[in-house]
């Protein structure tokens, strides 16, 4: 832009008044002010753009093009200003959250319904990835927080703020165990037979949790021949259900299903080691306003 905004504002004035004395008052400058500043934007156009009469000032066919250009630019300018002042006022503001699938049913939502029903105002977005995504997604800053698991490739550049502990376990239905020692002619107290034989459902070879369970295993020296790979920790729970199998599913997902029967847990050997879950933002970022309304509700007992 080569003149000055204000010599625009100067000029945007004088047209909405079609005289220099009204856009001195409204200005609060003196009308030789207002003709020095009109001379000056025609002379750095090198265009005229205004006609002068006795009756005031009209719009030369070039100033009427300019004119409506400079309009929409300023009202584009004062809605801006009111979106803004609008913002301020009712607290309007963004939080983008990077969480997977599960964590999202399981832990997310039902803070996330209590936050946004006492903050309607803040705009929140949520991002569903696998959790080393999530963290790609937090270091890069196109999200402002993430819900994942401790240890999934966190690193000092990120704050990690823990939420809860999660208890990984397997389960599945009498009914499964009942077909299986007609099948094998065995119990599931034959360990050998039961991981050679039974069959394992797990979430992908990629998935985090899926990573923390096979650890364990190998720690235990655990083999299980037969593995069935599901992508999502829901579909896990259902195939279970319906006596497909054992399923390495989260504990506290299954609660319900647990306490009334519809699934059974099975320990092998010593129980696996609970996992930290919490929200993870870059050490450099600024912890704004909505972020740090959003952990509290996490504090809370």
């Amino acid at each position: 832009m080569e003149n000055n905004l204000n010599l625009y504002y100067i000029f945007y004035t004088v047209a909405n008044h079609k005289n220099i004395s009204g856009a001195a008052k409204e200005l609060y400058i003196s009308q030789p002010a207002i003709s020095k500043a009109i001379s000056k934007l025609e002379s750095g156009l090198n265009t005229k753009l205004f006609l002068r009469s006795s009756r005031g000032v009209t719009l030369t066919l070039e100033g009427e093009m300019l004119y409506g250009q400079v309009r929409n630019a300023f009202i584009s300018i004062h809605n801006g200003e009111e979106q803004l002042k609008k913002s301020r006022e009712l607290g309007v503001s963004h939080l983008s959250i990077g969480v997977s699938v599960t964590l999202c049913k399981y832990i997310l939502l039902p803070y996330l319904q209590a936050f946004v029903k006492d903050n309607p105002h803040v705009k929140v977005s949520i991002t569903c990835h696998p959790s080393l995504e999530t963290i790609r997604d937090i270091e890069n800053g196109i999200s402002d927080i993430g819900l994942v698991g401790m240890g999934n490739g966190t690193n000092s550049s990120l704050i990690y703020t823990p939420v809860m502990e999660l208890q990984d376990t397997f389960v599945t239905t009498d009914r499964y165990l009942e077909n299986f020692k007609i099948r094998e002619g065995t119990t599931i107290q034959d360990k050998s037979a039961l991981f050679q034989n039974a069959t394992f459902m797990m979430l992908n070879k990629e998935n985090v949790s899926r990573k923390y369970v096979d650890s364990y295993l190998l720690n235990q020296q655990i083999y299980m021949e037969n593995v069935i790979e599901i992508n999502t920790m829901d579909l896990l729970i259902e195939l279970a259900k319906i006596d497909l199998g054992i399923a390495c599913v989260i504990k506290d997902f299954v609660r319900d299903e647990l306490a009334d029967g519809t699934l059974k847990e099975l320990v092998f050997r010593r129980s696996i080691p609970k996992r930290r879950v919490g929200f993870i933002y870059r050490a450099d970022a600024e912890l704004t306003e909505p972020m740090q309304k959003f952990l509290k509700y996490f504090e809370q007992p």
